[in-house]
């Protein structure tokens, strides 16, 4: 014979009314405690010996109904019976409501908790409104399902406040709360939006990790103690957050919004790379979310960045403008930022090509501009074919010039390059250039146009491919120039000229060197080309040839002497920046 499995009601840790059980459907029934004095929960009893039940209650009395099923009737009663006829709201000595089923709109607005309050596994069918609820003492809903919204705005802990496990399938307000003791989220899951905006953690020292599959909403709230936060999110806003304290924010999926933050100690927003573990190393279910989990910061604007650590995060979209301090950014890890637009393109008539670089998101958002390039996402991948634009695509007003963006290049680059990351600092050297040449408003014109040719030579000194072709090109130009103009047609014999005195006597003679004679008939021939090779390859490296010249020879030689050595110094000063460390 089989042997009956263990009745599950014998799992239950308190007595329970057991009502409607069914030895075949459901063997525990109704998972009410029973009142004090009798053997059903509080909505079984009879009318009679609830109405005796509810009248002894007085306001501050200790309630006891775990697992009780309630409706919005029978939870307006209890809660009149325990009412301050003073404040009208409710007041709570001891409230267990372990398991409870609230099927109607849970309406502990206000009300005043004494002692402890315990909703774990409580089940919330309906709204749970703890809007303004004061909890004196530790409070639990540790497991609870609020199956609609869960609002408890501007409610204060004023003790430890423990979710952990709790599941929103709705959004969840926590809009002005004040969370003075200890907060314990680790495990929660959010489907929707968590608003936390405005709140305050006085003393949270971990915060997480949770899930949520909406924004998570830290705006405005005020952490005040040293404090790690562990989110995965589609989104992560810290807009006027204010972090009294260091702290480090551990982040996967989300895109992360801390524009105009406020940083009174070090922040470290970190890309954790695995799945947060929970109690016992049981991985956070992230099943809500998609993607690998890598993380975008979006807006860094208004933030003191020199209290800011950056690592393992995607740049591409972020707005660094009105930061202070950005030359102590510190970027660690692998950080990401966007690529000019790949391929060849078009400007006007004329086929373009832009070289590869990282950009910053303002600039992408000038150009896709300047460019009348119509609107698109902004999470295109950081290698695409176009310009990335922005939110205020088209606002002219409100989009960063290129005098607006050469500063944020210059500082950036000195965080790139106390990074020890030249090649970084390279491209950063590059982008402040290409601003300030198309700066009409705080460059010179004259400034402009030496940007022009240094950036046509060279590409600012960093491009070492542009810098070689030009010093082919000038070489080719020395050889051609020199065997038309600049050999003479030989090479002058010298001449002793002197006169015999008549008596005789001593002869002086004058040595001297016949006129170079400008080159006629056939110039480009091997030999002479040998000649301008030799003297070309001699000028690029600053050296004199010695070959006998023609006067326009001379100049050319001059000049090659001059242009030459400048561009091969270009190239070796291009790759230098692209290796250095």
């Amino acid at each position: 014979m089989t042997t009956p499995p263990t009745p599950i009601a014998s799992m239950l840790p308190w007595a329970h009314c057991a009502q409607g059980a069914d030895p075949l459907t459901d063997p525990i029934g109704c998972r009410g405690i029973p009142v004090p004095g009798h053997p059903t929960c509080l909505a079984h009893l009879t009318d009679t010996d609830r109405d005796t039940y509810l009248a002894s209650l007085t306001p501050g009395a200790d309630l006891d109904h775990r697992g009780t099923p309630f409706t919005e009737d029978l939870l307006d009663r209890l809660l009149n019976a325990v009412r301050d006829p003073t404040t009208t709201h409710p007041c709570i000595g001891n409230a267990w409501f372990h398991g409870a089923q609230f099927s109607c709109v849970a309406r502990f607005d206000r009300a005043q908790f004494s002692g402890y309050a315990v909703f774990d596994g409580a089940q919330f069918s309906d709204t749970a409104e703890f809007d303004r609820a004061e909890f004196s003492r530790p409070a639990s809903f540790s497991g609870a399902q609020f199956f609609r919204a869960a609002l408890f705005s501007e409610a204060q802990f004023s003790s430890l406040a423990r979710f952990r496990g709790a599941e929103f399938f709705r959004h969840a307000s926590f809009y002005g709360t004040q969370f003075s003791g200890n907060v314990w989220f680790s495990g929660a899951q959010f489907s929707s939006d968590a608003l936390f905006h405005g709140a305050q953690f006085v003393v949270a020292s971990e915060w997480g990790p949770v899930v949520c599959g909406g924004t998570m909403v830290l705006s405005g709230a005020v952490f005040g103690a040293p404090v790690t936060l562990e989110i995965a999110a589609k989104q992560v806003l810290c807009t006027r957050t204010r972090w009294q304290s260091t702290a480090t924010i551990r982040v996967r999926h989300a895109s992360v919004d801390l524009g105009h933050a406020v940083l009174e100690a070090p922040l470290a927003i970190t890309a954790h790379p695995t799945p947060f573990t929970i109690e016992r190393d049981t991985m956070l279910d992230e099943s809500m979310l998609l993607g690998s989990g890598a993380v975008r910061v979006v807006s860094v604007q208004g933030v003191d960045a020199a209290y800011l650590v950056l690592t393992d995060t995607d740049l591409s979209d972020c707005l660094f403008s009105g930061a202070f301090h950005l030359d102590q950014l510190r970027l660690e890890g692998r950080t990401t930022l966007a690529f000019t637009p790949t391929g060849w393109h078009r400007k006007g008539i004329a086929p373009v090509h832009w070289t590869r670089r990282r950009t910053l998101a303002e600039e992408q958002h000038w150009r896709a501009q300047a460019a009348g390039q119509p609107a698109a996402p902004t999470n295109t991948p950081p290698e695409s074919r176009r310009w990335r634009t922005g939110p205020h695509h088209f606002d002219p007003a409100r989009t960063p010039d290129p005098d607006d963006v050469a500063p944020l290049y210059r500082q950036l680059r000195k965080a790139f390059e106390d990074g020890k990351n030249e090649p970084g600092a390279a491209d950063f050297y590059y982008g402040e250039c290409e601003m300030r040449r198309h700066d009409h408003t705080g460059t010179p014109r004259t400034e402009r146009r030496l940007l022009w040719a240094y950036w046509l030579l060279s590409g600012y000194g960093l491009r070492a491919g542009r810098a070689l072709g030009w010093l082919g090109a000038a070489m080719l130009a020395t050889i051609v120039l020199l065997m038309a103009f600049g050999l003479p047609i030989s090479s002058p014999k010298q001449e002793a000229t002197g006169t015999v005195p008549a008596g005789g006597g001593t002869v002086t003679f004058v040595i001297d060197k016949q006129d170079v004679k400008n080159p006629t008939g056939d110039r480009f021939t091997t030999k002479r080309f040998d000649k301008a090779l030799n003297v070309t390859l001699n000028s690029v490296v600053f050296r004199s040839s010695g070959q006998d010249l023609t006067t326009t020879g001379t100049y050319i030689e001059m000049t090659s002497r001059i242009l030459e050595p400048a561009l091969l110094a270009l190239a070796v000063l291009a790759v230098r920046g692209r290796i250095k460390r």
